[in-house]
């Protein structure tokens, strides 16, 4: 029986688009795994991960509705370790970069490490990234902060109105359950009242989804902050919330530096 220094784990990113952003190396891993794992958001998406490994999981079939979210984390989690117990060389594939808003491939690779196993992650195009490309946002122009909706509500968080904030997974915001896939829409409205505190009722809010399949079209819906309830909501839904105002010099700051104001004026208008 092989010992466990022989088993290996791997968790692979993606990428947004279906066999389109993953790495030369990472698809190689893919096709060299003894078994591959996936947690892919279409079954076409499977399909191709089964056409190109040695053989293929889903992992897709531990979530349930009505089923804790936690719950099927757990159970993949100790799929991927049963596997590389028996001293397979496992991959995990996972949508985007696997490292981002994704509890599985961290807990499995920092477990499986533990555990005295080889295991590390392989980074990918995240859903931000594409967003920088689909939206013309560069994050060195205004900066950027970013926030799962619901920990952006629940813990306070206060916005900087000068540059963009980016919430994510708004289609759970406010919810608690971790047993269903969706918010209601008094929670959107609840969390739309807790922006209002610095931003209009009229802003204008973005609704950003990333292409999958080739032939898909990147959602970018503009729509007023204070119409997010009546809106469609899908679990990869990110809403993109620009400045609301204009930076502002630091002027103690920029006289300590021994800096020109007008030199740093001219220079954040070339950001």
């Amino acid at each position: 029986m092989t010992n466990k220094q022989n088993g290996s784990y791997v968790a692979v990113s993606a990428g947004m688009l279906l066999a389109g952003h993953i790495s030369v190396r990472a698809k190689k891993i893919v096709e060299e795994a003894d078994i591959v794992l996936s947690l892919m958001p279409h079954p076409i998406a499977e399909n191709w991960l089964a056409s190109i490994s040695n053989k293929h999981i889903s992992l897709q079939s531990y979530y349930g509705e009505g089923k804790h979210r936690k719950q099927s984390y757990d159970e993949m989690i100790q799929r991927i370790l049963d596997e590389v117990k028996q001293g397979k060389n496992v991959c995990g594939v996972f949508y985007g970069h696997a490292g981002v808003f994704a509890w599985v491939p961290h807990e499995s690779v920092r477990l499986a490490r533990g555990e005295g196993y080889s295991a590390y992650m392989e980074p990918g195009i995240s859903a931000e990234a594409c967003l920088y490309s689909d939206l013309g946002i560069d994050p060195g122009s205004f900066g950027i902060h970013s926030y799962e909706a619901s920990q952006f509500l629940f813990y306070g968080h206060q916005p900087n109105v000068t540059s963009y904030l980016l919430l994510w997974q708004v289609a759970l915001a406010g919810e608690t359950t971790a047993r269903t896939f969706k918010t209601s829409r008094r929670n959107l409205e609840i969390f739309v009242e807790y922006l209002l505190q610095w931003y209009p009722k009229e802003h204008k809010i973005i609704l950003y989804e990333a292409a999958f399949l080739p032939l898909d079209k990147v959602r970018k819906d503009e729509l007023n902050l204070e119409d997010l309830p009546m809106a469609k909501l899908n679990l990869h839904t990110t809403m993109v919330v620009p400045p609301a105002k204009k930076m502002s010099i630091n002027k103690e700051l920029v006289e300590k530096l021994g800096l020109d104001e007008l030199l740093m004026n001219d220079k954040q208008q070339q950001v």
